[in-house]
């Protein structure tokens, strides 16, 4: 078998992938990282934890109510669907707003009391306390006596508490007395028993209602159930479901009340207006009606010719019309001139007779914003900024009127002239009925118009009436708030997310080590890059001893070395004496110096007789590693042609078959006299004397010295290190094999670290298994893990 095939054998009976495999080899390195992942599945498991703890669940609130909007609903008609101005057309886009108002909202806070809250702290955080707090916090004077913002007690016994400030001050305070401190004017009232309280610290957050109204209106979601539907469904999302619920029904409550105040107000308005206009025209009609009898009294009339009867009822008829449209320029001049003053919502005008539903909404939508603004003033300050936007709201609803206004005055004064041309031409066709005729025509019409007129506001005032009196409701409550399962909670994300981080960090970690590094990591990154034989791998030799100090030496990484003295027999099986070995590698730092002293040690071991030659000039290693005497004669002195082959050949004391060349006095510029010619002779010399000489070279990257020692060389040792070999250098290396600058090349992979692999290694022949005292791999270096 010759030196080639030798070293094809031994490669395949070393490279672990054809044991275990690639896959498994990666896997391993990961397995080896063990302890990383269990840290990481500790702390995101401890923060799941935590996360269980102090996640409070967030309940769904809902809440829906029944709208009438004419637009939506047109079959469905009220009871009293005659009287136009209470069945007028309702916007249910202008519902949403009204529902989410400031004011409305604000007032639900109020109601409520939800301006001051209650937190009990726990172990885990906090606790609220919404109608459970066992203390109430009471502002004597005025209400802006407490200022806004949150502080701490704990409940010392059932009658004082201690204050907490925030500088780590402590006050001691009994119930029901007053505070004066930088929160403002304040006192708390127990209003249950405190004994299962003592101790027991509370929170107690005074908050700014105007502030709190504003994120309400945020929380609370208003739409429809579906397109076709005029039902609102209200949402609320609250920690505390009965206070999501009180905050939706007092809302909802709320709503109907201050439409229901403001369509009676509306309706008691309409109702004057009407007893106004009845009394007036009672006091018409008597007086029409005595006109007749005293007309037809005095002349002693008793009929009328069939073509005065024609002209009467046209004339009645045109007259009738244009006395409606007289009345309805008479409520359009009262609208004016309500909007023209400053009078409030319970001086709001009819539109009785104004078919137009945009007016009513608006003059509808104008009362509400003047009670409101109303309930406002009885409470703030007219300068207070939050009359700003209802101020603006109301004059641009005045605007909007004024135009809306002068347009129907203008379409019924058009009406009104037209009624008049009419009326002429009627004059003019009775113009040949007798005096007298023609004057009972005048004195009837105006008692039918005021008699017409009369009964037709008589009605309407007894169904306004009716209407004040049933309070009969347009809306109605559908579902009352309830509160549906959690939706805020997200354990099972939160697991997942744990698992993931738990395993996803250590295994990204790990991952990006391997593969997101310049230098070589692992022995499979070499096999994959050039096709050269991994002779052995050495563990990483953590001591500070460099060589044994005899034969007995038994470690890991001693039984390594051996492992490669024996490979480099079956790669020399045909040559067993004279044999060179030149070790080199790429860098300085990647131990070539630590495995020619070692393998050199392993092979005197065996009984042959070995020298080790130092020709690394530069920085040479060699003599320090074995504690010899540098100062002696060595390779350079020999080349120099200062001293003999004798002279310069040192035992090592370590063991009798080994000798030492050492690289001899220091030279500026050592390549010079390494190509005289003198190096191969001695190369000659040795190899008559000694069975292995092996060369320790300066690194081939950076020297090319390694070059001139290698066509003197049967076998070449390419050392490269873990973590310390860039991967660059694969390249290099491939080069110098395409080149065949280096004999026999053969790679050692040095510094390995046992987190790579598993229970032993397949070079070693399961030695650590099988050798008592010796640890297995994976249970070293457990800092190395990280």
């Amino acid at each position: 078998m010759n030196i080639q095939q030798a070293q094809i054998t031994a490669f395949a009976f070393s490279d672990p992938k054809n044991k275990n495999g690639k896959g498994s080899s990666s896997i391993q390195r990961y397995l080896y990282h063990w302890p990383l992942f269990v840290i990481g599945m500790a702390i995101t498991g401890t923060l799941f934890f935590f996360y269980l703890k102090t996640d409070k669940p967030v309940y769904e609130v809902k809440a829906s109510l029944l709208i009438q909007d004419e637009k939506k609903t047109p079959n469905q008609q009220a009871p009293l669907q005659e009287i136009n101005l209470l069945n007028s057309t309702r916007i249910i886009e202008n519902e949403f707003e009204i529902l989410k108002s400031k004011q409305l909202i604000g007032q639900v806070i109020s109601d409520l009391q939800l301006a001051v809250q209650y937190r009990k702290k726990d172990s885990f955080g906090y606790t609220d306390l919404y109608k459970d707090s066992p203390v109430k916090l009471t502002v004597p004077g005025a209400p802006d006596a407490a200022k806004y913002g949150k502080f701490n007690i704990v409940i010392n016994s059932p009658n004082t508490f201690i204050i907490k400030y925030p500088n780590d001050r402590e006050q001691e305070v009994a119930f029901n007395s007053e505070v004066k401190d930088e929160y403002g004017t304040w006192k708390l009232e127990a209003v249950k028993d405190l004994t299962s309280y003592i101790n027991s610290e509370i929170e107690i957050a005074n908050l700014d209602p105007d502030f709190l109204a504003i994120d309400y209106q945020k929380r609370i979601d208003v739409t429809l159930s579906n397109k076709l539907s005029t039902t609102i469904v209200l949402s609320l999302h609250d920690q505390v479901p009965q206070r999501g619920k009180d905050v939706l029904n007092t809302l909802i409550n709320n709503y109907n009340q201050v439409r229901t105040v403001s369509k009676n107000q509306e309706i008691k308005n309409t109702i004057d207006f009407l007893d106004q206009r009845l009394n007036s025209l009672r006091v018409e009609l008597n007086d029409a009606e005595r006109g007749i009898e005293t007309f037809k009294s005095s002349r002693g009339l008793t009929d009328m010719t069939s073509d005065s009867k024609i002209s009467l009822e046209n004339m009645q008829a045109n007259d009738a019309r244009l006395n409606d449209v007289n009345i309805k320029l008479s409520v359009i001049s009262g609208v004016e001139k309500y909007i023209r003053s400053a009078q409030g919502p319970d001086k709001v005008p009819t539109t009785l007779g104004i078919d137009d539903p945009a007016l009513s909404s608006q003059i509808e939508k104008l009362a509400l914003l003047q009670l409101q603004r109303e309930k406002l003033l009885a409470t703030t300050p007219e300068t207070n900024p939050d009359f700003e936007p209802i101020n603006r709201q109301i004059s641009t609803t005045k605007t909007a009127i004024k135009e809306n206004v002068e347009n129907i005055r203008t379409s019924l004064v058009n009406t009104r002239d037209k009624l008049q041309t009419y009326n002429r031409k009627f004059e003019s066709s009775i113009k040949n009925i007798p005096t007298q005729e023609r004057q009972y025509v005048n004195i009837k019409r105006q008692q039918s118009i005021k008699e017409s007129l009369y009964n037709y506001l008589l009605q309407k005032r007894e169904e306004v009436s009716i209407r004040y009196a049933s309070s009969l409701e347009e809306d109605r409550v559908v579902d009352r708030a309830y509160a549906g399962a959690p939706s805020g909670t997200m354990k099972s994300l939160a697991a997942a997310l744990a698992l993931i981080f738990g395993f996803g960090l250590p295994f990204g970690i790990v991952y990006m080590r391997i593969h997101f590094t310049s230098k070589i990591e692992d022995v499979s990154e070499i096999t994959d890059a050039v096709k050269i034989p991994v002779i052995g791998e050495l563990l990483l030799e953590t001591g500070k001893k460099k060589v044994p100090a005899n034969s007995n030496w038994t470690t890991a990484i001693s039984e390594q070395i051996r492992a490669i003295r024996i490979r480099l027999q079956h790669i020399y099986s045909d040559k067993r004496k004279g044999r060179v070995i030149l070790i080199t590698s790429s860098v300085a730092g990647e131990g070539k110096s630590f495995l020619s002293s070692n393998l050199a040690l392993a092979t005197a071991f065996a009984g042959r007789k070995t020298v080790l030659v130092e020709l690394d000039l530069r920085k040479p290693k060699i003599l320090k590693n074995f504690k010899m005497d540098s100062s002696l004669p060595g390779v350079s002195d020999y080349l120099a042609g200062e001293t003999s082959v004798d002279k310069i050949i040192q035992n090592s004391n370590a063991d009798a078959y080994l000798d030492i060349i050492g690289s001899g006095t220091a030279l500026p510029n050592p390549s010079q006299i390494l190509e005289n010619g003198e190096l191969q002779q001695l190369i000659q010399d040795l190899a008559n004397v000694y069975d292995d000489i092996i060369i320790d070279s300066p690194p081939v990257h950076l020297i090319s010295d390694a070059l001139l020692f290698a066509k003197m060389a049967d076998l070449t040792l390419y050392v490269m290190r873990q973590g310390v070999t860039s991967k660059s250098e694969l390249a290099f290396i491939k080069d110098l094999q395409r080149q065949n600058h280096l004999p026999n090349l053969n790679i050692v992979f040095n510094g390995v670290q046992s987190r790579k692999y598993g229970y032993g290694y397949s070079y070693d022949m399961n030695y650590y298994d099988q050798k008592p005292g010796i640890l297995s791999p994976v249970f070293s270096n457990f800092a190395d893990r990280f």
